[in-house]
Formats: C-alpha cells, structure tokens, sequence
C-alpha cells in the first residue's frame, strides 16, 4: 500500500511493517496512564455543570432534555442527558464526574480506532497508527475547558465522520455512512458547521470524489436533523433564532474591525498554545509533511487545504466574538493528527529535533503559568512556536540529503518510539494541577488547581443554602450554572437558569425576545417559593429596572454579608 502523500516516493507496507507489539506497548501504557489520571482528576468545567443543572433542575420539573432552555441545540442537550443518565448510578458528584469523564474517553477511543481502521487504506501502518492515536489522545486528554463541550463532540463526530468516509472501498457506501456524523457535528452547536466543513477538507485530501460526496450528503443529513430537532422540540426554532440576539460579543453586533480583530487573534492563539501546546507543533508538522510530497501541484493542494482548515477554525471564533479557548478546540486536535503524520511517516530516521521540542514543550504549560505576569507575553509564545518550526527544518533537510530509500521497516518503527513518547507527554501538557485553566491575553488568570479550588468553595457555598431550604423544595435559580448544579434543588419552569433575565444587564434590547418573556414568566406566574441569588452573576442595579421591581415585589431577598456572594429569598406573602 502506498501513503496517499508520498507521491513517487511510495512507502510500501510488508511483512516488515506489521506492528511490533513491543515498540506498541511502550507507547500505549503510558499513554493509558495519562488517560487514568486524567479521568479521575480532571473534573469539569462550569458550562457543562450549567448544561447539566438546566437539565437535572429542569428534568425534575417535569421537562424533557427536548423542552428545557440550556443554551445549547436539541442533540446536543440529549447528548449530555444521555451520558448523564448513564452516569446517575456513581453516587457523589466527583464519582459522576468521573464516569461521565470516562465515557468521554471511551468515544475518544473509539474515534481515533474508527480512524486507525480507515487510514490503513491510505497510509502507512505506522502513519495510521501515530496520527489515529494522537488524534484520539488529544480527545481524550483535552483540557477540562475543551472536555465535552459542543466544540468537543462536533471533533469526535467529524473523527467518525472522516473515518466512515475513507474506510469503505466503495466511496457512497462510505459516504452514506459518514452523513449522519458530519450532520451531528453541525448541530452540535451551529457553529460548529466549521468543524464538519474541516473534516471534509481533510477527506478533501486524501481522495477529491469523497469529499464533494461528503460534503453534499453532510449538508443534506444537517438540514434534516435540523427539521427533526425543530419538529421534537416546540420552542428550538425560537431558541435557536433568540440565542445569538443574547451575545453581547457577536459579531453581527459589534461589527467587523480587521486591525483589532487581527490583533485579538494573534492574542487569542498565543493563549490556546498555552493551553494546549501541541498547537505550537502544528507549523513545524506541516512542514515535515510537506517535505516528503515530491509533486509541487500536489504540495500545494496540501497546504491550501490546512490554510483553509485553520482560517474556519479561527473564523468561528472570530464570528462568535467571545473569544474562550474552546471555541478552537477543534485546532489541538487538527495539530496532533498531523504530528502524528508528520513522525510517522518520517522515513529512516524520526524527527529527532522536531521531537526535542515536543518533549520540551510538555512541560511549557506548568512552567509559563509559573512565571512572574509581566513575562507572560504572546510573543514568547509565537517565538516558541517559531522554534518548533525551526527544528523541523532541520529534520526536513536532514531527510532530504538522507540517499537511502524510504522504509517501514521494525528498525524504523523501534526507532520512533522515543519521538511517539515526547508526543504523549506534549499532549499530556493541559491536565496537570499547575497548568492553565483559563488564559487571556497571555496571562494565565486561574491554574487547574486554583479552578478546583474555587470549585470546591462554590459547593460549600450551595451546601450553605442547601440547608436552609426545605427537602426537594422548587427554586428560581437567578444564579449561573455552578451554584445551581450544586444547589440541585427542582425549577418550576423549563429555563431552568434565568440567563435571558441575566443579559439585560448588557442588552437591554432583549427584553424584545419571546424566550425573555416566558422567561420572565417564571417570575410572574406561579413562582416557586424560593430563590436562590447569586449577586455578582445576576446584579440587582445591572438588570432590567422593570424586572427587578417584579422579583421585588415576589421575593424578599436578603442584603447578604460581605462574604455571602449567594443568597436565599423567599416568596413575600400575599397582601
């Protein structure tokens, strides 16, 4: 079989590629322990614990994952309610977490194997298997802020879709089983079409039929499942036209202005390097691709397919506005899959150099975050990617001066083992406790262990007001999603979090919105008998005037201490 790059230089798979289970092993366990320590510590973030608390409060209120306002498209919220309820049996909160971890993982796993499979039609098997597991590694070891997020489950879904797409010899049969995926990717979020739209590009790649089949039934399936959602839920075409009214930072609000939007995505990457440094690989990967096509057409047709992949991932971002780290979760992944064809299809010699700086690199997210702020500049970032770059220069042009011919053989794959390990350990970069949890502008704000923290006293917080409520006593919840997932008590209506109140602190135009009158009418109409407050989230002074009279007039809400950020209110009683 010839790697589908190699052009004239066809890397033939014989008896001398088949995998040595030794060099196998040595990758593996420690890639393996990495997963463990990861699914047991990592915990997750607070959008998922908002998403899960709409849906449990909501759940318990007697509204469906179809029925219940999460911010977050129909399949998505069956997505996390199905995992959820497969979870519901683990008892404490971090037993579920875990096993909720876990099952992530395991479709991680099951896409970058997917992807194994499908890959050893085009490639090298030492090319399928470091590219198909880094691609699954990176899933697995997201950063908690990537972890299960739509992002997230639009990339594992793309991995499927890509795999059914090249696996099949027959390019329909392969297509029609890679639409339904590629459609699911797309409604994860939406936005997330931008991912689905990079999984075909990297068909694109490979094989130029499948990939404008691809693309075509993608659309076809996103359409459908997009008339089923809006058939099975009777407000998502309202919620799907309200939520992007509800964004402050979107740009169809503030307008397109190319020189800060330039200079916030140069900030903005420099951060998700920091996050994820298998990022400031991605260049130097490329480059040690490009160098083994021989064709200069051809060469060009790769790298204009992974331009256009990194412009829509950034793209999205930018349309977005916001600018969190996880609306590029997509670009780690993107950069591992070709590190792992960029090493494993290294001809007699891995990229020594180029694997130097992946091992340095694993531990760059622990030491950046450790460094005085005023060190903590995106420049470092982009010259560390700048050195990356360089050293696979100097492992391109070694290969190019090297006379022997290219080979798979046991020698070679032994010989990649080292360079496969610093891979593991630079993936590896985002779970540690000292590694970053959020970055901005190339300042770490908050490490792994400062966000568990925080999350710790969040939940001693919600025991506080757990207490003085009476047992499974509904709540209006005017308070973010971590209190009210450790609160835990039922709604009474289906927006659980009253997060179209909150925005009027920002738009005063969304009281315009038919999602902020039913969500308005939580308060009005048949309101629960507590509240639960959370001052600096939802601000008294900042909302809606109007709105706040009417959740006066309802509930007598407590002024709170210096220390209390949550507070408990109660239904005035009847005049």
């Amino acid at each position: 079989m010839a790697t589908v790059l190699a052009d004239d230089m066809a890397v033939r798979t014989g008896k001398a590629g088949r995998r040595a289970p030794l060099w196998w092993a040595a990758v593996a366990l420690p890639s393996a322990a990495a997963v463990v320590y990861t699914v047991v510590t990592r915990r997750l973030t607070g959008d998922l614990h908002y998403v899960l608390a709409a849906l449990r409060t909501g759940r318990a209120a007697g509204y469906s994952p179809s029925e219940v306002f999460t911010h977050r498209p129909f399949f998505y919220r069956w997505f996390i309610a199905i995992l959820d309820r497969l979870t519901s049996f683990g008892g404490s909160t971090p037993v579920r977490e875990a096993l909720m971890g876990a099952a992530g993982v395991l479709l991680a796993g099951a896409a970058g194997y997917a992807l194994h499979t499908a890959l050893l039609r085009w490639v090298t098997r030492r090319e399928a298997a470091l590219t198909a597991g880094a691609t699954g590694l990176a899933l697995a070891l997201a950063p908690r802020n990537d972890f299960l997020q739509p992002e997230w489950a639009a990339v594992v879904l793309t991995v499927f879709a890509v795999a059914a797409a090249l696996g099949p010899a027959r390019p329909w049969r392969g297509v029609l089983l890679a639409a339904p995926p590629l459609g699911l990717a797309v409604m994860m979020k939406y936005s997330t079409a931008a991912t689905a739209a990079i999984g075909v590009l990297l068909v694109y790649a490979a094989d130029r039929g499948r990939a404008v089949r691809l693309a075509l039934a993608g659309a076809g399936a996103a359409a459908a499942l997009f008339g089923l959602s809006v058939l099975a839920g009777s407000h998502e075409r309202q919620w799907t036209a309200d939520m992007p009214r509800i964004n402050q930072s979107a740009l169809s609000r503030t307008g397109l202005h190319p020189g800060p939007v330039f200079d916030q995505c140069v900030d903005f990457l420099a951060d998700r390097a920091v996050a994820t440094p298998v990022l400031l690989l991605l260049p130097g990967a490329l480059l040690l691709v490009l160098a083994r096509v021989r064709r200069r057409r051809r060469r060009a047709e790769v790298l204009l397919v992974a331009v256009t992949a990194a412009v829509a991932a950034q793209a999205v971002v930018v349309v977005q506005g916001n600018w969190f780290l996880y609306h590029a979760a997509q670009l780690p992944v993107l950069a591992a899959a070709v590190w792992g064809l960029a090493v494993g299809g290294a001809r007699r010699s891995p990229p020594w150099c180029f694997g130097a700086v992946s091992l340095v690199y694993g531990v760059l997210p622990v030491l950046y975050a450790e460094l005085p702020k005023g060190l903590q500049r995106p420049w470092e970032v982009w010259a560390a990617g700048l050195l990356a770059l360089a050293a696979a220069a100097v492992d391109a042009r070694a290969a190019g001066r090297d006379p022997a011919p290219a080979t798979a053989g046991r020698g070679a794959a032994r010989s990649a083992v080292p360079v496969a390990l610093f891979g593991v350990v630079c993936l590896a970069a985002a779970v540690w406790p000292g590694s970053p949890h959020l970055v901005a502008r190339g300042k770490v704000t908050e490490t792994s262990a400062q966000y568990l923290e925080e999350l710790r006293s969040t939940e001693r917080e919600a025991d506080r007001i757990r207490a003085e409520l009476p047992a499974d006593a509904p709540v209006l919840y005017l308070a973010f999603g971590d209190t009210t997932y450790y609160v835990g008590h039922p709604a009474r209506c289906r927006y659980p979090i009253a997060t179209f109140l909150q925005r009027t602190r920002f738009l005063p135009d969304v009281t315009r919105l038919p999602s902020y009158r039913e969500n308005a009418d939580c308060v009005d109409h048949d309101p629960a008998p507590y509240a639960v407050l959370e001052r600096p989230w939802f601000r008294p002074g900042k909302v809606d005037p109007a709105l706040w009279h009417r959740i006066e007039a309802v509930y007598d809400c407590p002024p709170g201490g210096p220390e209390e950020r949550v507070v408990l209110c109660t239904r005035r009683h009847p005049a």
